[in-house]
């Protein structure tokens, strides 16, 4: 089961299970269309696999199956990288 983390790890920008725009890796690490696009090239900076989107838990299941609400961020280095981009 998917844990649908709550936001960007680069940005923190929020991320709610609906979201089209969150990219994920075989790992779940979780950003945003912007961050995978614009600094990370469509690679995940932690192992380095594949950011595909997301898929999006059916509104009707969130209640028996609810996303995460752990927060992840990465080390200052992204907001760099994201700022140069």
């Amino acid at each position: 089961m998917l844990k649908l983390r709550p936001n960007c790890e680069c940005c923190d920008k929020d991320l709610p299970p609906e979201a089209r725009e969150a990219m994920i890796c075989t790992f779940e690490c979780t950003f945003c269309a912007g961050c995978a696009a614009n600094v990370f090239a469509g690679t995940c900076p932690n192992c380095g696999g594949d950011l595909v989107r997301r898929p999006v838990r059916p509104a009707a299941l969130l209640a028996k199956y609810p996303p995460s609400t752990e927060r992840v961020l990465r080390n200052g280095d992204c907001l760099a990288k994201r700022d140069a981009a």
